[in-house]
Order: C-alpha cells, then structure tokens, then sequence
C-alpha cells in the first residue's frame, strides 16, 4: 500500500468503510449528504484509501453535491474492488489446487493491471509473491 492509507489499520479501515456503506445507504434512500466538518475529515480520510487525490478530495467538498459524488465513487471503488478481488483469489485457489500456478499467476496480475485501491493491490501483490515462491 501507498500514501496515506498506510496510516490505518485493518480494523479502523474496515470500520470508515463500514461508516462510509451507511452514508450511501441513507443517501440512496432519499437522505440529503450534511456537509458537515466530521463529514469532510471522513471523505479526506477515506480518499486515499481508494487511491482519489487530497486535491481532488478537496475539490469535492466544496459542496453537498460533489462531496456527494465523492462518496459514490469511493463506494464504487471499494464494492468494484472488493468483488474483482474476491472473484480472482476464488478463481487462484481453484487453479492452485489443480497446479496451474501460472494460470494462478496470471489472476492476481490480472488484478494490479487495473486496480486502484490499495488495500487490493497489497493483496494481489502478496498472494503473487505466495505463489512465486511455491515455484
């Protein structure tokens, strides 16, 4: 991982994670975004944990409106790449099994070519560095 999001644990950001789910939540139900001071230090916090700019995050909360869409697309960014990741270690495992570990290979170099979250990239890059020492 990068930056700032080397800063938090697992446990903390699972947990501004978890809190960020139930804003969006709230929001697709009909409840306006608050732009409040805790609200702004949450999305400067969350931003760099989906690989978005301190800039661009600032940008963004400068009104409810796009401090809103900065909250969607950090949403997005986390379920995206929860489920590409998910979906890749699945897939590894079942080749790993079969020992295919260069089709293994191949599914989590298929995931650092297009992910962006760094918590995912971290997981990608130590389930590789796993499978090339088995080799």
């Amino acid at each position: 991982m990068g930056g700032e999001a080397l800063t938090l644990q697992n446990e903390e950001l699972d947990a501004l994670w978890d809190h960020l789910w139930g804003i969006e939540n709230r929001l697709t139900h009909g409840a306006p975004l608050e732009l409040s001071g805790r609200m702004c230090d949450l999305l400067r916090a969350a931003a760099p944990t989906v690989a978005i700019s301190s800039a661009t995050a600032e940008t963004a909360l400068t009104s409810a409106e796009s401090a809103t869409v900065l909250l969607f697309e950090i949403r997005k960014r986390i379920r995206e790449g929860s489920n590409r990741i998910n979906d890749a270690l699945v897939r590894m495992y079942a080749l790993q099994d079969s020992g295919d570990l260069d089709g293994a290979r191949q599914q989590m170099q298929d995931v650092l070519a297009v992910e962006v979250v760094p918590l995912y990239r971290e997981i990608a890059e130590g389930e590789l560095a796993k499978l090339n020492g088995l080799s």
